[in-house]
């Protein structure tokens, strides 16, 4: 007994010895790909999230939308009209910046508004730094839930999007985004599985299941791998009626 003890002694100083020698600490980079970095964690799960955490979530943005929506219908009984009534109408959700000159990815749901699924009137971008932007709509696909938002600026930090295929069942997720109204938030979990069909239907129903806490508010923010690359865009949280837990789903990169 007292010799197993001993070697797994030395068994974890080594260890430690060489995750010491193997450390790359991540820097903070601007108008750069924040990803380029080596693994954090090569033989396993990581002491902690923070270094990744701190070097991402410059990437990742607030959106706000306004939109218009029609709610009744107004009759003047001296003239017969009949006139719309509308509401201004207030969502949002996350995105990220995949380009030094302010390209962002998010999910086309979350800069659609009113029952067609019109695109919104107003778009409001927030960095990670408290700026805010009014957003273009480049392009906006309903059938896989992508949208395209550009602002003006330049020098941004940014993120790359990950080869999906090589994702596994079991890996690492990181996801950074604005739920629940509350502002940049970090949760961490592992893919679920892969390839997972949830009856929405169509040729995109194919998505990355993950235990990493989603809620509303964190659709169109990234999932991330723990080399700091998008694996997929957070989109979905099913959940049973009533219930305080789900299930999240993310669109894979390489569908993005």
């Amino acid at each position: 007994m007292r010799y197993a003890y001993a070697v797994t002694t030395a068994l974890l100083m080594v260890g430690g010895t060489v995750a010491l020698v193997n450390d790359n600490p991540v820097t903070a980079q601007t108008g750069l790909a924040v990803s380029e970095q080596a693994n954090l964690a090569p033989g396993g799960a990581p002491a902690t999230f923070a270094d990744l955490a701190g070097q991402l979530q410059p990437a990742v943005v607030n959106i706000a939308t306004r939109q218009k929506v029609q709610v009744a219908t107004s009759l003047n009984p001296l003239t017969g009209e009949r006139r719309p009534v509308t509401q201004e109408q207030a969502s949002g959700g996350s995105g990220f910046l995949i380009s030094a000159d302010g390209y962002i990815v998010t999910n086309n749901h979350v800069v659609a508004g009113g029952p067609a699924g019109d695109a919104v009137d107003r778009v409001t971008v927030t960095l990670f730094d408290g700026k805010e932007y009014q957003a273009e709509i480049v392009g906006r696909d309903p059938s896989s839930d992508v949208a395209l938002l550009k602002i003006r600026a330049t020098g941004l930090p940014f993120v790359k999007m990950a080869d999906s295929k090589k994702s596994r069942v079991g890996d690492w997720v990181i996801a950074i985004g604005n739920p629940l109204g509350l502002g940049n938030t970090v949760t961490a979990g592992i893919i679920s599985a892969l390839q997972r069909n949830i009856g929405a239907g169509g040729a995109y129903d194919r998505f990355i299941q993950t235990d990493t806490a989603i809620n509303p508010g964190n659709s169109g923010g990234p999932l991330f791998n723990l080399k700091g690359e998008v694996v997929g865009i957070n989109n979905r949280l099913i959940s049973p009626v009533g219930a305080n837990i789900g299930v999240g789903f993310a669109i894979p990169a390489d569908e993005a």
